[in-house]
């Protein structure tokens, strides 16, 4: 059993035991347990005993659960508190907004035991009668359901990543020679939500490679679904449709190029009597290059075969070049322990330059979110003499004095002015007041924006892919704004953000607004998070001119500075 499934169960032993009303004290043992093992730096699971021991609020009982945890899976507490618990419950326990105790409300006052009979309850306006709980909370529990359960067997880029790539050498290890294999579908188009993992096989012999592809036991096949030439089932370990379509060699290509593009790039015309589907349908080429050298036009990237306006760009040869890794100099926003991150300072930025990056913006959160440890002004200065003396040492890698203040309900940020403007640059964010409508949102972000002191724009609308939908925004108007006041718009790397949304970044670039590729690093790992914010700038067409951290150390440090001095004079 790994660190992420024990810690699971460990998070879910804690929902039960304040659904069942266990001890308190006990409660908390376990959540601080819970607390320092989910922010340590080592594996749990290649930890003795004696070294779980050192660790603040890690006692021989729960030593005792790890142990049990590790040899089956679960422990002895956590069996006895599942027998007496409706299994439709840990349902109810997973809806966004519902903690144990209204959990356990709805369970005794309306005998609600499953997410459906949570619906219907709400529904027909039964939960907005419980105290605590109102038409508001049965709003939201309605929508949360909802989304719940349009996302339902969907998965993140990030996390069907980790299951694709192996699964491709497996399936390609069941290949005969002459044989070949490639991804298609959403996938290679790196979309951002994964609905089904789309696979083309090419063979002279399509029998004979459908019998061995049957024979997996890792899918789990749907013959209802599946036809005379395609497969279709789902990955037995994983909530995730998969369909595999075989086809000979000699149409492999065309049927690797329709079946990777969406249906509205397909739909595009190439000339002015044949549509990109009619052209692939016509081809004899042998590669994807030669195919678009025969259409007289740019190759375009798979991930930019959207059906926008990628046909014309390429026409004109005007698709620019798109952003990759190597381009960017630095990592900003970034937490440490000095707010809610797991590593300190020091371990961040040495980290950072470890990777061959130039330079780290650290921006911890501000006081205002208590919740995750936001600095108070003195910590704030503590930071800043902290940063002043790694900068001397790691020289020329630099550290940027930043901070991820929060945008207050009216739009204002969080700190008086003298210490806004102590700061390098201010990534200005949202994290709470989420339930706003269109209007009050994008004021309250315009607010922020046109605050002087505001540098980058954080996660724009507050999504968390797959579970919870951000607060609606006018993106036209924001990025406008934006646009205006020289402020630059985050691509929020982090897997479950990746807001800013792809779909806008043409537009913002359009207007003259540069993106900033950021991780909202809380560890050393999330760095590694980076290549998913350069996936979703190369899906919205970004290039290295208009990302704001391929600028150099030094150029920044310019930016910067001629940005705060452009305050002081006004």
């Amino acid at each position: 059993m790994d660190q992420k499934t024990i810690l699971k169960k460990l998070k879910l032993s804690i929902q039960l035991m304040e659904l069942h009303d266990e001890n308190a004290f006990k409660i908390r043992s376990y959540q601080s347990a819970l607390n320092s093992l989910d922010r340590m730096d080592q594996d749990l699971t290649s930890l003795s005993n004696t070294e779980l021991a050192a660790i603040q609020g890690v006692g021989k009982g729960i030593i005792d659960v790890i142990d049990q945890l590790k040899e089956s899976g679960t422990h002895t507490l956590l069996e006895e508190l599942l027998e007496k618990t409706p299994t439709g419950i840990l349902e109810v326990l997973e809806v966004k907004g519902l903690g144990p105790k209204k959990v356990k409300t709805l369970w005794l006052d309306l005998g609600i035991t499953s997410a459906h009979e949570l619906m219907e309850a709400c529904q027909s306006g039964e939960v907005a009668k419980l105290k605590g709980f109102g038409e508001k909370t049965q709003s939201t529990i309605i929508q949360n359901l909802e989304f719940k359960a349009s996302n339902q067997g969907k998965w993140l880029y990030a996390d069907a990543e980790e299951i694709t790539e192996p699964l491709l050498e497996s399936l390609t290890a069941l290949l005969k020679p002459a044989e070949q294999i490639t991804i298609v579908g959403e996938y290679a188009r790196k979309m951002e939500i994964i609905d089904t993992l789309e696979i083309v096989v090419g063979s002279e012999n399509i029998d004979s490679s459908i019998s061995d592809f049957e024979k997996l036991d890792s899918i789990d096949w749907e013959k209802a679904l599946s036809g005379p030439f395609t497969l279709r089932g789902k990955l037995v370990e994983q909530d995730l449709s998969i369909a595999i379509y075989f086809t000979s060699n000699s149409e492999f290509l065309k049927k690797k190029l329709l079946l990777t593009a969406s249906k509205t790039h397909l739909q595009l015309g190439v000339s002015d009597t044949k549509t990109m589907s009619e052209a692939i349908q016509e081809s004899d080429a042998k590669d994807e290059k030669a195919f678009f050298e025969q259409l007289g036009i740019q190759y375009i990237p798979a991930e930019l075969r959207e059906g926008l306006d990628e046909i014309a760009l390429a026409r004109e040869n005007a698709i620019p070049k798109l952003l990759e890794d190597k381009d960017l100099k630095g990592i900003l926003h970034n937490h440490s322990t000095y707010s809610d991150g797991k590593h300190s300072l020091r371990e961040m930025a040495e980290h950072c330059k470890a990777l061959g990056y130039d330079y780290l913006g650290i921006s911890d959160h501000s006081r205002t979110a208590f919740y995750a440890g936001g600095l108070e002004i003195e910590r704030v200065k503590k930071q800043h003499q902290e940063i002043d003396e790694l900068n001397k040492e790691l020289a020329p890698f630099k550290i940027f004095k930043g901070i991820e203040s929060d945008i207050l309900p009216d739009g204002s940020l969080d700190y008086p002015e003298e210490v806004l403007a102590s700061f390098d640059f201010i990534v200005s964010s949202i994290h709470s007041v989420l339930n706003m409508d269109i209007d009050r949102a994008t004021s309250r972000l315009i607010t922020a924006i046109k605050n002087p002191y505001t540098t980058i724009l954080g996660h724009p609308t507050g999504r968390l892919l797959l579970r919870r939908a951000g607060y609606p925004i006018n993106h036209q108007a924001i990025i406008e704004a934006c646009a205006e006041n020289n402020v630059a718009i985050e691509i929020n790397a982090n897997p479950w953000r990746l807001d800013l949304d792809w779909r806008w970044i043409r537009f913002a670039m359009e207007k003259g607004v540069k993106l900033s590729i950021n991780p909202d690093a809380h560890e050393m790992d999330g760095y590694l998070d980076m290549k998913y914010g350069v996936l979703v700038g190369r899906k919205g067409g970004l290039t290295p001119e208009m990302t704001l951290n391929t600028m150099s150390a030094n150029e920044l440090a310019e930016f910067f500075a001629k940005r705060k001095k452009e305050i002081t004079q006004k």
